[in-house]
């Protein structure tokens, strides 16, 4: 259900925001009072986080479906509603996770991820730090001290190794404790199957050295009171109907979720990630609707971005105009704060290099860059992705993707920089204006498209 006292918020500001765009020609320009009152509601305390598929973030893209409707945004073709909810299969674990090796039970193991299948075969010492050289087997257990456990265990091909089992150091247990001292989890759209990964298991030092001594014995991993629960995620979708139907359409992005609240009642703001770049969203479509376009836009505020990209997949495999039609994508991600690497002033744009989008972009007055962290292949990270897998041209521009406040309860809007918020969405909305007018598209780079 959702609170209805953050629903009386959502709709006095979404009316009392919404009227000057419908009331006037020329819609007033972009201002930090603008912006601020967007994120006041996203990232306060009413919608706790807007964890992923939870009624906090219907609530939030109630909000967001609010707005469009009152700035005068059409239902995307084939909708009949400004909301596009989803149906997310998660599973839950409820009793404590049982780990043997040769019958015999392991101390307090901490499960920080699983496929959420038991495991059970051989155990096999690996002391290398390359996860691509991990041997092929049911378990395998980190033995080398240079190694990062966490990092490994993410690159380790899962459909060689089931179980990967490193040291709790106290960087580990740090970790465990920020992910709120739970284990994730796999969520997937209803329909389809979980994307495989291997479980991942921390010991405390006495319990590591006692199995890193067993290389070869059977293992065998049961997670008692596993729990399959039906959740929805929700996509919020307006669109502002072009005058030349063939033109194509451009499509303006963000995800409106972010970590909700965690196990010990801490909230996850999430007002930089990506309470932000929903704002940019909304004050893009509040201003571009105010005259008619060559081209139609669409503006979407996906659900779930932080549980798996559930609903820019959800999009990209069922969107309202053939995929064909999308011109590009400009997805607008954590832009709460300016980047001390980039020129000031400017947004990143992940994958500049790829495409002709950043270039067009810029030259019309974007105050976009390109990337300063190639090697975090960040164009591969967020909902533009999706869609860009897909074969269409599309980015995400960022402030500063390496913030520190990055996935913390610190994420707030005292650490937002709002005048440069307001500068960096007033600088896309010429140059989106003017590729909605325009005859030319962006095109990708040889070898710029992505394939997997």
């Amino acid at each position: 259900m959702y609170n209805p006292k953050t629903l009386l918020l959502a709709t006095t500001l979404a009316v009392t925001l919404a009227l000057p765009a419908h009331a006037q020609r020329a819609p007033a320009p972009i201002t930090p009072e603008h912006v601020r009152a967007h994120v006041d509601i996203l990232a306060g305390p009413a919608l706790r986080g807007r964890g992923s598929a939870t009624p906090d973030e219907a609530a939030a893209a109630a909000y967001v479906a609010s707005m469009f409707r009152g700035y005068g945004l059409a239902m995307a073709p084939g909708m009949t509603s400004y909301t596009q909810p989803i149906d997310v299969v998660s599973l839950r674990l409820d009793g404590a996770p049982v780990l043997t090796a040769n019958g015999v039970a392991v101390d307090s193991p901490l499960l920080f991820s699983s496929s959420g299948q038991p495991v059970r075969g051989k155990l096999a010492a690996f002391a290398g730090t390359d996860p691509k050289q991990a041997p092929a087997a049911a378990a395998v257990i980190v033995t080398n001290p240079a190694a990062n456990g966490l990092q490994l265990a993410g690159g380790v091909d899962p459909s060689k190794v089931q179980l990967v089992i490193i040291r709790a150091t106290d960087q580990v247990r740090g970790y465990y404790d920020r992910i709120g001292g739970r284990p994730r989890l796999p969520r997937y759209l209803k329909g389809e199957t979980p994307r495989p990964r291997p479980s991942v298991i921390a010991l405390g030092d006495a319990a590591f050295d006692r199995l890193a001594a067993q290389d070869g014995a059977e293992i065998a991993l049961e997670l008692p009171g596993l729990v399959e629960q039906a959740q929805v995620t929700t996509n919020a979708i307006g669109f502002l109907p072009g005058t030349d139907p063939a033109a194509g359409v451009i499509l303006i992005s963000a995800h409106l979720d972010h970590l909700g609240v965690r196990p010990d009642g801490k909230i996850m703001y999430g007002a930089n990630d990506d309470a932000s770049g929903t704002a940019a969203v909304l004050e893009l479509a509040r201003v571009l609707a105010g005259k008619k376009h060559r081209r139609g836009i669409i503006f979407a505020a996906y659900g779930s971005e932080e549980a798996g990209g559930f609903g820019a997949h959800w999009f990209a495999a069922h969107p309202p105009v053939p995929l064909a039609d999308i011109v590009a994508n400009l997805e607008i991600e954590m832009i709460g704060q300016q980047d001390p690497k980039l020129p000031a002033g400017t947004m990143m744009m992940t994958g500049f290099e790829r495409s002709t989008f950043g270039d067009t972009l810029k030259a019309h007055g974007a105050f976009v860059t390109t990337d300063p962290y190639p090697e975090q292949n960040f164009f591969r990270r967020s909902d533009n992705y999706a869609l860009a897998l897909k074969g269409v041209v599309a980015h995400t521009v960022s402030g500063w993707a390496t913030v520190p406040t990055y996935h913390t309860p610190e994420d707030t809007i005292d650490k937002l920089d709002i005048p440069f918020m307001a500068r960096a969405i007033q600088s896309l909305v010429k140059p989106i204006a003017s590729l909605a007018d325009s005859k030319a598209k962006p095109e990708w780079k040889p070898g710029g498209q992505p394939t997997e």
